[in-house]
């Protein structure tokens, strides 16, 4: 635990404190690293983005806090940090938690991290537990190459702008979404990258009712539309390789259409992921099948 005397330099001066950010479980308390335990039992002040939920995970711990709690959320961040950095000057150990995860991924911290090394005050971390790292090792995607996108925006226009441009993205995708806005998300994801992209959603990781379910967009799309429950991740397949021409598209859709797809269907897939025009896609499979 640290020492409640205010560490000084050898001149005599107040050192600098130590920002960290702490990981919590994101739904098993056992996941909780064994550091963290200390980390909220030392801390001079532990800012949570819920101190409710705090509670309930030191009482899983059974740790007390000799310092300070306060909460620290989108709604006063802005207002709290500049306070939060003055203690860190002064030589405070601050220790960031959020209610699941990593702080500043999709959540608050991000702001103080910033502001703490524009102050010179040192960053470090308690690793642990990541929605974004187990969604993507048990989707069954390809996890050489991924990015994190977060959530999409809520409005439908920015919404399709943000997935129009990672149309193209050839990486697999990570994204967080509420329950409650998980079909709309998942039809306008089909819409744009295709009703067949191969997806995951991860729901309720490491908890009792914890599912993946996997399967193309549009499937995906339809089984979320009876209503899903839970923290949900959605891990998406990157674009394939880029079809440079109509000619390089038609094997792939007559292939599809003679297994039964509709054409009109296939030829507004493959335009959406590859960019192609869907009608001269549509014209010169339907000349190749009438040749």
């Amino acid at each position: 635990m640290s020492s409640p005397t205010t560490p000084t330099t050898p001149t005599g001066q107040t050192a600098p404190g130590t920002l960290v950010l702490a990981a919590t479980p994101i739904g098993d308390p056992r996941d909780a690293a064994p550091r963290l335990a200390h980390e909220l039992l030392g801390a001079d002040v532990v800012a949570a983005e819920d101190t409710r939920r705090l509670r309930r995970l030191l009482g899983d711990l059974g740790v007390v806090p000799r310092g300070r709690v306060i909460s620290y959320h989108e709604h006063n961040e802005a207002a709290r940090t500049p306070d939060l950095v003055a203690r860190l000057v002064q030589g405070d150990r601050v220790v960031v938690v959020t209610d699941a995860g990593m702080p500043s991924v999709s959540d608050p911290g991000y702001r103080l991290v910033v502001a703490a090394v524009a102050a010179g005050i040192r960053v470090t971390c308690v690793p642990g537990p990541s929605a974004v790292l187990m969604s993507l090792a048990v989707s069954g995607l390809p996890v050489d190459r991924f990015c994190f996108e977060g959530f999409l925006p809520r409005k439908q226009g920015e919404r399709s702008r943000t997935l129009t441009d990672l149309a193209s993205e050839r990486r697999t995708m990570v994204f967080f979404e509420a329950p409650h806005r998980l079909a709309v998300s998942l039809e306008a994801m089909a819409s744009v990258f295709g009703a067949e992209r191969e997806a995951a959603v991860c729901r309720e990781l490491t908890k009792t009712w914890e599912e993946v379910r996997r399967g193309g967009l549009a499937e995906l799309a339809a089984w979320a539309a009876d209503g899903v429950k839970g923290e949900v991740t959605v891990v998406v397949a990157g674009a394939a390789a880029v079809v440079s021409s109509v000619e390089d598209a038609l094997p792939a859709i007559l292939e599809r259409v003679a297994a039964g797809e509709r054409l009109k269907d296939v030829s507004a897939d493959v335009a959406a992921s590859t960019g192609l025009s869907r009608k001269a896609l549509y014209d010169a499979a339907l000349a190749s099948r009438r040749s």
